[in-house]
């Protein structure tokens, strides 16, 4: 990565245009386009924005009755992860280049969390790389983490970095577990993150923490930083995505169980949480959804959502496509685990068969 990085900066983004134009970026760096500079993106949503990761459930993640009643914008990233909530106190940033060949996304993730963690030392803060996709300071998460490489071979790192917080809004917006302590909702989810102000005791936004994230990356990649602005094919492509894409309700709904016969389970994983959602008719599984704040979808997972397809619910049934998809191996968990957490949800669906909108199932951990 030596040479030198396009830089662009910009506030106040809204939430479609925001990951459009970062879609745009990345469209630049296909297979087969001529060899370009990358691009550093680092940028700031308008108050406030929630945003869910490419493989979640959009309901079970936002409140979105919440997000109405406070004019939030909602919206879905192009790269994994988990929900997020961005304004003017976090920072994001979007780094777009040709994927590196043979790079595993880990070692991806990796690699930037270091450079991240270097920009945050200017400003005072130790930080590491914790879990599967965050940056934490003494066990409390300070900045998240995403990537997605499109089948282009063009590549999207994301990252928001918490200047600041208001972890009121969050709780209220966000459907955290935390939050069902009820009034320890907040204390118990400041439990777990923090802020460059509240780590320097100094107030920070995304405005002012900009330039040591920008220098502590370009050190730590060894290059340059060129300040520019997208061009003009650039912006025309972000119009056309945000208008097709990130303002259409297919995009928004993603990964989204049927409403009619469905229910659902939550698993937890060594990885984090994942949501599997099945819809039934009769004593068959008419469809299966995984759905978690991963950083990419494991075939395993998308075989065992298939294979379960009109298969009859039952544990025979189940435990035969789970088996054969190598989908708790993927997740990290027992078979046994995941096959109760399967025939869970189809419980679920059974019992609230015709009720409107899928049913949250008990945590099966």
């Amino acid at each position: 990565m030596s040479g030198a990085w396009r830089l662009l900066a910009d506030d106040g983004v809204g939430a479609a245009e925001g990951l459009a134009l970062d879609e745009a970026l990345m469209g630049r760096y296909a297979r087969g386009e001529p060899d370009r500079q990358p691009t550093l993106r680092l940028y700031s949503y308008r108050d406030h924005c929630a945003l869910v990761g490419r493989y979640q459930d959009l309901g079970a993640e936002i409140d979105l009755e919440a997000c109405r009643a406070t004019g939030t914008e909602v919206n879905r990233r192009p790269t994994g992860g988990g929900a997020i909530i961005m304004g003017s106190g976090q920072l994001g940033l979007a780094y777009l280049d040709r994927a590196p060949t043979g790079g595993r996304p880990r070692e991806i993730i990796e690699e930037f969390s270091a450079a991240l963690a270097d920009g945050l030392a200017r400003l005072g803060i130790t930080a590491g790389f914790h879990g599967k996709n965050d940056l934490e300071v003494g066990g409390r998460k300070i900045a998240g983490l995403g990537l997605y490489v499109d089948q282009a071979g063009a590549m999207l790192f994301h990252a928001s970095v918490l200047a600041d917080l208001d972890v009121g809004l969050m709780v209220r917006l966000l459907r955290i577990p935390a939050a069902k302590l009820a009034d320890r909702a907040v204390a118990a989810v400041a439990e777990r993150v923090t802020t460059i102000t509240a780590e320097t005791g100094n107030p920070h936004d995304a405005a002012t923490i900009r330039p040591a994230i920008a220098e502590g990356l370009a050190t730590a990649f060894g290059v340059a930083l060129e300040p520019g602005s997208p061009d003009g094919d650039e912006l025309a492509r972000a119009e056309s995505l945000a208008a097709r894409r990130y303002r259409s309700q297919s995009w928004l709904d993603g990964r989204r169980a049927a409403s009619d016969a469905s229910g659902s389970a939550l698993l937890r994983t060594p990885a984090g949480l994942a949501r599997i959602y099945l819809t039934t008719h009769g004593d068959l599984i008419k469809s299966a959804i995984v759905a978690g704040d991963f950083n990419e979808l494991p075939d395993a997972l998308v075989a065992m959502e298939s294979g379960l397809s009109w298969r009859r619910l039952d544990h025979a049934s189940v435990a035969a496509v789970v088996d054969g998809s190598g989908a708790s191996a993927a997740l990290g968990v027992p078979p046994e685990k995941l096959i109760a957490a399967v025939i869970e949800a189809g419980r679920q669906a059974r019992s609230t068969a015709g009720a409107a909108g899928p049913y949250l199932a008990s945590d099966v951990s």
